[in-house]
């Protein structure tokens, strides 16, 4: 068995989500970096304690679940964060396109 590398989880996390939501999660405003550095804090606390029999048959499941809660509150943030995203780019690329429809046609265009 192997110790996990919390550092080399952390960027396995954040390329897995990059992958996944085809932007680079760490340039989302209000991304959190402790965050996820908390998840795998907890990946290595939770594979040393079923290592060492601490965790047991009986509280494995538990504290796995609550690994999975962790992970789901954070990929329900980035969530969030894509869609404003999102929603900030459809606001830009409109703005952009009614400003040059506004100046070509000397029309003051309300932005939707």
């Amino acid at each position: 068995m192997e110790p996990i590398d919390i550092g080399g989880l952390v960027a396995q996390i954040q390329t897995a989500a990059t992958a996944v939501i085809k932007k680079d999660v760490t340039t989302l405003q209000g991304f959190s970096a402790q965050q996820v550095n908390a998840i795998a804090q907890q990946a290595v606390l939770v594979s040393a304690g079923i290592a060492d029999g601490s965790i047991t048959d009986e509280t494995q499941v538990f504290f796995l679940d609550s690994l999975k809660e962790m992970v789901r509150s954070f990929v329900n943030t980035l969530a969030g964060l894509v869609a404003v995203t999102i929603e900030e780019t459809w606001n830009a690329i409109v703005g952009v396109i009614w400003a040059a429809i506004g100046k070509a046609t000397g029309l003051a265009l309300m932005v939707p």
